[in-house]
């Protein structure tokens, strides 16, 4: 059952605790408010204005799981806050672990001070949670993906225009590098995890996946660089930098090119580039 003043009362001091700065917003002159406004929440929360000021007056419907999860990475509440919220509304909280697609504060508080750089957030299945502007520009919005198709290793695998982004004498080692990647995790997931069931679709569906499947190569990786051929700015040689989240299984993935390097122009130029888009 909802807890509505339990709700609202979370909800308020949760809001107010939370500084512009913490979630990539500019604080500005004017603000008289503490912590963040109500219409800022939100935005972030992917929701209207008077939808989440109904929550905090402890009025409307009770708000689904799905909505929960929403406010909760809007907020960039910890496990134990989400958890909380979840019992609040009247709804068990979801798994923790490897499953869990919450990404943790500090990896949020990162990547929305990286509005200058491409970069992403993903789950050991290559599935993008969230993507820096920058991020948006280079790769396109990988988040919009549903089902298996998600995964970046399951779409280089199925979808030929999923290549496209990446230099083309690249791909043999990218194909050797998916596999290995995958069957990694299924060792350490187990046979009915959600990555068994992937390598089981992808041998079914595709007769190179099968075929660097069976070399049972383990630990392949790229070089200390990344070619990309943008649609616009045509070859773009990034390094990515990783960071992990051991709790989640979730890595930041943050790409950076050489400074005065031709590849660090076009990084400036695909600023422009995403800003336009956006507008």
């Amino acid at each position: 059952m909802i807890d509505r003043a339990g709700l609202a009362g979370f909800l308020r001091r949760r809001r107010e605790a939370v500084q512009p700065e913490d979630v990539g917003l500019p604080r500005g002159q004017r603000r008289r408010t503490s912590g963040l406004r109500r219409e800022e929440v939100a935005a972030l929360c992917h929701m209207s204005a008077d939808y989440y000021s109904r929550l905090e007056r402890e009025r409307g419907p009770q708000p689904s799981p799905q909505m929960i999860a929403s406010i909760a990475q809007g907020l960039h509440l910890s496990l134990d806050e989400r958890d909380h919220l979840f019992r609040l509304a009247g709804h068990n909280p979801p798994a923790r672990g490897t499953v869990s697609e919450h990404i943790s504060p500090g990896l949020l508080r990162i990547l929305d001070r990286l509005d200058d750089t491409p970069a992403e957030v993903v789950t050991e299945l290559g599935e993008t949670l969230r993507q820096s502007p920058l991020g948006v520009a280079l790769t396109g919005d990988t988040t919009r993906f549903t089902g298996p198709a998600r995964s970046i290793g399951y779409r280089w695998f199925t979808d030929p225009a999923s290549r496209r982004i990446y230099a083309p004498e690249d791909h043999p080692l990218l194909s050797r590098m998916f596999a290995s990647g995958l069957r990694r995790v299924v060792t350490l997931r187990g046979p009915g995890s959600r990555a068994a069931h992937l390598a089981d679709l992808l041998v079914g569906q595709s007769e190179e996946f099968r075929t660097a499947w069976d070399e049972h190569e383990i630990g392949v990786r790229p070089g200390g660089s990344k070619r990309f051929d943008h649609p616009e700015l045509g070859r773009l040689e990034l390094h990515c930098q990783t960071l992990l989240d051991p709790e989640q299984s979730h890595t930041l993935l943050v790409y950076t090119a050489a400074a005065g390097s031709e590849s660090y122009d076009k990084l400036q130029l695909l600023s422009v580039i995403g800003a336009q888009a956006l507008s």
